[in-house]
């Protein structure tokens, strides 16, 4: 019962944030008419109030754990996305952005600790994660199309409060959730940072949320399409991106890890080639194929890399990891805005994909087999994916 609460509640939170999230660039760009650089700053501002609320509560939740800070994030939300559409202001926007629109980015994680601080550190404890991150793949499958669907019938402000409502039957079902105890804090132990590895997965996630920001401007004033075409893509993306993630979980063992990952990142490369030489929603939507499998596999598979190549300490990893594609989004709200507003949307997303060839590259060269200070080799080996 807890589980299937929890799923619940992060499948609706999934779902209200991709109606949002996949037309909130047209909305800014449509409705609000704020520039490029205007839309990533905004980005960037909700990412940074999002890092902060995050630390803060997951500092309290360790101290006093509760139900309370994940329903009052995702109210937060439901309440900042119904007035969202009465806004025009852009310096009300920011401070909404770092307040009460970057608090839906501390519901996620809080879900998941809160599940594990629920279900133990049993078996249900550690199967919690994978299945919860599929209801949020799943969510994100389904949300563009159904934003799609009120958008075409009400617009954007119904879109938005259709959203708001959808966060908050969110944080209702958070209720049912039984009270967690109290969280064993477990120590990390000491170990260099994997810098170039931690930069790859930078990489990466900047160039997935940059060309996140230039898709939809792309695909409506490059190639035409309606902005309903917007959700299709994303909704394409995503459902490959739950086949992929369940995927991994069958790949044998003795398939080589860090081939898989460099793959993933082979994949984003092809997503932005087709994309960038398409003209219209046919080899879009393929690119998207491309785009869901990448994002699985270095999403899903480079948690576990890192967790098996910083072991034992698997809070230090998973951390490192959550960080490090956070200051991708970091970086690509400013950069990308830039991007388009002075080279375009086809030459900003070439540049996305330039910058996931790197990230690829990084991981290459950081994953590699090297010395130690006696002349041993050493070599990464993380183990294959459970399932």
């Amino acid at each position: 019962m807890p589980l299937l609460a929890l799923s619940s509640a992060v499948l609706l939170l999934g779902i209200a944030d991709a109606m949002v999230n996949s037309y909130i660039v047209l909305f800014a760009a449509d409705v609000v008419g704020l520039t490029p650089f205007q839309i990533g700053v905004w980005a960037s501002v909700s990412a940074v109030g999002g890092i902060g609320i995050s630390w803060w509560l997951g500092r309290l939740f360790d101290r006093r754990p509760a139900r309370a800070y994940a329903i009052v994030v995702t109210l937060l939300a439901s309440a900042g996305y119904l007035l969202l559409p009465r806004i025009s202001s852009f310096p009300v926007l920011l401070l909404m952005a770092a307040t009460v629109l970057g608090a839906v980015g501390a519901a996620f994680p809080q879900l998941f600790t809160l599940a594990r601080s629920v279900l133990g550190e049993g078996t249900a404890g550690r199967r919690s994660a994978p299945l919860l991150r599929s209801a949020w793949s799943l969510a994100w499958a389904v949300g563009p199309l159904l934003g799609a669907l009120v958008l075409s019938r009400g617009g954007y402000s119904w879109l938005m409060w259709t959203a708001a409502g959808v966060f908050l039957v969110s944080a209702l079902t958070v209720l049912v959730v039984p009270r967690p105890g109290p969280v064993e804090v477990a120590s990390a132990s000491p170990g260099r940072t994997p810098v170039l590895l931690t930069a790859s997965v930078t990489l990466f996630f900047t160039a997935m949320f940059a060309g996140g920001l230039a898709l939809p401007l792309f695909v409506t004033r490059g190639l035409h399409q309606s902005a309903a075409s917007v959700g299709v893509l994303f909704s394409v993306c995503a459902a490959v991106e739950v086949v992929a993630t369940l995927g991994l979980a069958v790949v044998p063992a003795t398939v080589s890890q860090r081939a898989v990952i460099l793959g993933g990142f082979g994949s984003f490369v092809c997503y932005y080639t087709l994309t960038v030489v398409s003209s219209g929603m046919a080899m879009l939507v393929i690119g998207q194929a491309f785009r869901g499998v990448g994002i699985a596999i270095v999403g899903a598979a480079g948690i576990r890399y890192f967790q098996d190549l910083l072991a034992p300490a698997t809070g230090r990893a998973t951390t490192l990891f959550a960080n490090a594609s956070t200051a991708g989004l970091l970086v690509s709200g400013v950069l990308s805005g830039l991007a388009v507003e002075h080279f375009g949307f086809r030459t900003t997303l070439i540049l996305c994909g330039a910058a996931a060839a790197l990230g690829g590259l990084a991981f290459t060269l950081g994953s590699r087999p090297h010395l130690t200070q006696r002349g041993e080799l050493q070599t990464v080996r993380p183990s294959g994916p459970r399932a």
